[in-house]
């Protein structure tokens, strides 16, 4: 049966975890109630969007007088299904894939690298932290033992929309990627890409000769 949810916009979406950021950031300064024309200038959103944007999972403040921080921030938590902690796959274990798998922000804001893999034998059977190094051939069977369901990809162009085939045929759900390919995948698996060198190459025009 479709989630109740699942109508609403994909722009929306992406803007709850901005929300989150930002009530996060109010949180820990012990700020404890905002109103949307003050979220939204933190954000450079309007304060009618952002209204708008909450209004389809619910009332979480009242006119006049804002919203609760803490409130809201455990409100969108749970939208965004972080009130639980996420293992996630990490396919690549070269300079990028060591400095994802060492970023503890990740634990911080609920996910956890479980796993890593690579092709490589001079990196399989290596340590990130205290996580090994295994072989791409395992991937399918540690995925599914461990149920598995978010992965990221660090692995150069060429190889990405393998290890993206791998997952997604091991039950993978989200990927997350840092190659700079369009990945290939069926329309049931969630993707995003990061590519730092394509936001460089806009700012660029911007800069002038």
């Amino acid at each position: 049966m479709p989630s109740p949810l699942s109508n609403i916009p994909a722009i929306v979406v992406a803007r709850l975890p901005l929300y989150l950021r930002s009530l996060n950031i109010l949180a820990e300064s012990g700020s404890t109630v905002i109103s949307s024309a003050e979220l939204g200038a933190r954000l450079g959103i309007t304060p009618a969007q952002i209204r708008k944007d909450l209004s389809f999972f619910g009332e979480f403040g009242k006119q006049g007088t804002g919203y609760d921080v803490l409130y809201l921030r455990e409100q969108l938590k749970n939208i965004l299904h972080l009130d639980q902690q996420w293992s996630v796959a990490l396919v690549g274990a070269g300079d990028l894939g060591r400095a994802i798998a060492q970023h503890g922000g990740l634990g911080e804001r609920g996910f956890r690298i479980v796993a890593i893999f690579d092709q490589s034998t001079e990196k399989i059977g290596e340590q990130i932290g205290d996580i090994p190094v295994e072989s791409m051939d395992l991937l399918p069977i540690v995925v599914r033992r461990r149920q598995l369901q978010l992965a990221i990809i660090a692995v150069p162009a060429n190889r990405a929309q393998r290890a993206a085939d791998v997952l997604v045929a091991s039950g993978i759900k989200g990927i997350l990627s840092y190659a700079p390919i369009r990945l290939h995948v069926p329309d049931t698996v969630q993707v995003r890409y990061i590519d730092p060198l394509i936001a460089l190459q806009e700012m660029t025009y911007y800069l002038g000769g």
